[in-house]
């Protein structure tokens, strides 16, 4: 199987971005790649916000380093190579490469941030939204384009980091780039 260079994964903390928000949403019914957001509208939201479990959940600078370093462990852990992840106070950007699906990737990531949260003593129902967002890169230009937008495009920085150089080596080393432009395990 061929895998893209990385995976651009973005994920909202819970409640902090709702059906009829206005910066855009979708439900099941608008989900395909490249399918209109759903409009804005104040009672969609209201209707969610009492449908929440617990209050929205933002993260602050302590929280937000427990996430980076659960996200960097699990990708060092699982030979996965962390090319930028910025946590912010109600979303996560992680641009990764691995030979995985990005829905597993994501589903690990928030897994093991949700038990570090919890071992730190944070108590929470739920920190995450369901799912989130899965882009494929497939070419060095959109991998450039993605890790300027994770690092320089979000305002003020945050927690940032990615994995260390010598883990892009090791990585480099099992995998190769085809002359197709597909990443391709050795």
């Amino acid at each position: 199987m061929n895998y893209p260079l990385a995976y651009l994964i973005t994920f909202t903390t819970y409640g902090t971005w709702l059906h009829g928000d206005g910066r855009g949403s979708i439900d099941r019914n608008h989900n395909k790649y490249g399918d209109e957001f759903l409009p804005e509208k104040e009672n969609f939201e209201r209707q969610d916000c009492k449908l929440l479990k617990n209050t929205a959940v933002f993260l602050d600078e302590r929280d937000r380093n427990i996430v980076l370093d659960a996200i960097l462990s699990q990708c060092d852990f699982r030979g996965w190579f962390a090319h930028a992840v910025h946590v912010r106070s109600n979303h996560v950007h992680i641009i990764v490469s691995a030979m995985e699906k990005p829905e597993k990737i994501m589903s690990v990531l928030k897994a093991y941030s949700t038990r570090a949260l919890r071992a730190s003593g944070v108590e929470r129902t739920r920190f995450w939204t369901t799912h989130g967002s899965t882009r494929y890169l497939w070419t060095k230009e959109k991998l450039d384009m993605a890790i300027k937008y994770v690092r320089d495009g979000q305002g003020v920085m945050m927690t940032y980091g990615h994995s260390k150089k010598q883990r892009q080596e090791e990585f480099s080393l099992r995998y190769r780039l085809g002359s197709d432009g597909l990443c391709k395990r050795e």
